[in-house]
C-alpha cells in the first residue's frame, strides 16, 4: 500500500536511492546535501547495504566507480565545491561506462559562496564540467516527492545506459519539508544493467551488441576484463586506431541520442491558449507554478513548461513551446544558464526574456508575476 509521510528532500533522494537499489554510497559531508549521507549511514546498512564516509569528494566518487564495477547499484552526494572536485571523475566513469548516480545540491557560488543559500549555478557545469567531448544525463526535481522520483529513474537511466547520471537538485528543494504519497516498492519500475549471456572466455566488455549499450559483468564473477579512462578497443584494453577511437566515441554519443524521444521529461500547466510561456525547473518551477496560476485567474493567457530533465537538452518539447508562444520568460536562480540554450534553439521563432536572481534568495512567485504581466501587450 502506499505511504504518506512527511519528508525532507534530501530523505526523499535517500528512500528513493534504496528503493531504486542501491547498496553503497561513499560521501564526504557538504552543505546543503550532508543529510543524504546522514541519513545514508543509518537506512542502508538496514537494507543490507555498505555506507563508507571517504576522506573527500575525489575519492567518494572513486569508490563508488569501484562499487559500481564490482556489481553494485551505487552513489554519492555533494554540493557545488565537491562536484568541482568530482568532475575528473564523472570524466572516468563515462568513458568507462560505469553506471553511477552524482547527487549535486546546488547553493551560491562560486568557491565557497553562500553555502546554506540556494542557487541554480551549476547547469552548466553539469553539462561541461567534465573534459573532453561526452554525453550526459542530468535530471531537476522541483519537490520532496520528485526528488524521490527522479532519484529511482536516476538510476534506471544508469543502469539501462551504462553511464554516470547526475540529479541536480537546489537547496530549496533539499530542504523543504513536505507531505509526500510514496508508491509501494514492488509498483516501481526498476531496471538492472544487462550481464553478460556468454561464458567469460567469450566475453569483450565494449562489444556493441546492436543496442550500443554492451553488457557489464561484474568484477569477482569470474568475468577478467580492463578498464581504463583511455580511449579503447571492445576489450577495454588502450587504442589510439582512428576506426577503433570513432567507433567508441560515436557509440558513447549514439546509445543515449537514439532514445531522445524517450527523454523528454517535463510537465505543462495551462498550455492551452497560452501567449506567454514560463519555464522553469527546480525550485523556481513552485513558484513559477503559484505565479501562473494567478495570472491564469485574472485572465492571463500564460503557461508554464517545467523541465525534468535538464541534459540532453528536450529541444523538440522546447520548440514546441517555443513556436506557440509569443513571448517566453525563462526563471532561473542565475545569470543566465539554461536561457542561453533556450535561445540557441528558438531562432528568432518567438521574444525570449529572462528572470533572474543572484542574491541567494529564491525567486518569488510575485517578481515572475511581474515578469509576466510586462511580458503581455
Amino acid at each position: 500500500m502506499t505511504e504518506r509521510t512527511l519528508l525532507q528532500g534530501n530523505e526523499a533522494c535517500v528512500r528513493g536511492a534504496i528503493a531504486a537499489g542501491c547498496r553503497f554510497y561513499a560521501g564526504y559531508p557538504i552543505t546543503p546535501a550532508t543529510e543524504i549521507m546522514e541519513l545514508m549511514s543509518r537506512e542502508l546498512p538496514r537494507a543490507g547495504g555498505i555506507f563508507v564516509q571517504m576522506e573527500d569528494e575525489i575519492a567518494s566518487l572513486g569508490a563508488t566507480i569501484g562499487a559500481s564495477l564490482g556489481g553494485m547499484k551505487a552513489m554519492t552526494a555533494t554540493s557545488g565545491p565537491g562536484f568541482s572536485l568530482m568532475q575528473e571523475h564523472v570524466s572516468f566513469a563515462t568513458m568507462a561506462e560505469v553506471p553511477c548516480v552524482v547527487v549535486n545540491v546546488m547553493r551560491g557560488g562560486p568557491s565557497t559562496g553562500l553555502p546554506t543559500r540556494p542557487a541554480q549555478g551549476d547547469v552548466m557545469q553539469a553539462r561541461w564540467g567534465a573534459h573532453g567531448d561526452h554525453p550526459i544525463l542530468v535530471v531537476a526535481p522541483s519537490s520532496a516527492y520528485e526528488f524521490f522520483e527522479l532519484t529511482v529513474k536516476a538510476f534506471n537511466l544508469a543502469e539501462r545506459y551504462r553511464s554516470p547520471v547526475i540529479v541536480l537538485a537546489d537547496e530549496v528543494v533539499a530542504h523543504t519539508r513536505e507531505t509526500v504519497t510514496l508508491p509501494p516498492t514492488k509498483e516501481l519500475e526498476i531496471e538492472n544493467r544487462v550481464r553478460p549471456s556468454v561464458p567469460p572466455e567469450w566475453y569483450s566488455p565494449y562489444r556493441d551488441p546492436g543496442t550500443g549499450i554492451p553488457p557489464m559483468a561484474a568484477f569477482g564473477e569470474g568475468y577478467r576484463f580492463h578498464v581504463t579512462g583511455l580511449t579503447h578497443d571492445i576489450n577495454g584494453y588502450p587504442t589510439e586506431r582512428p576506426d577503433e577511437t570513432e567507433e567508441l566515441m560515436a557509440r558513447l554519443f549514439n546509445k543515449i541520442s537514439k532514445d531522445f524521444h524517450l527523454l523528454q521529461w517535463y510537465d505543462s500547466y495551462y498550455e492551452e491558449g497560452a501567449e506567454v510561456t514560463v519555464i522553469a525547473y527546480g525550485a523556481v518551477a513552485r513558484s513559477a507554478l503559484r505565479a501562473v496560476r494567478q495570472a491564469r485567474e485574472k485572465g492571463l493567457p500564460v503557461g508554464l513548461l517545467k523541465l525534468k530533465m535538464i541534459w540532453p537538452f528536450m529541444r523538440r518539447t522546447v520548440m514546441r513551446y517555443l513556436q506557440s508562444s509569443r513571448r517566453v520568460i525563462v526563471a532561473e536562480m542565475n545569470m543566465g544558464q539554461l536561457s542561453r540554450e533556450v535561445k540557441r534553439v528558438n531562432q528568432g521563432t518567438c521574444e525570449i526574456r529572462t528572470l533572474n536572481r543572484i542574491d541567494g534568495l529564491l525567486i518569488t512567485p510575485d517578481q515572475i508575476l511581474t515578469a509576466i504581466g510586462e511580458a503581455l501587450p
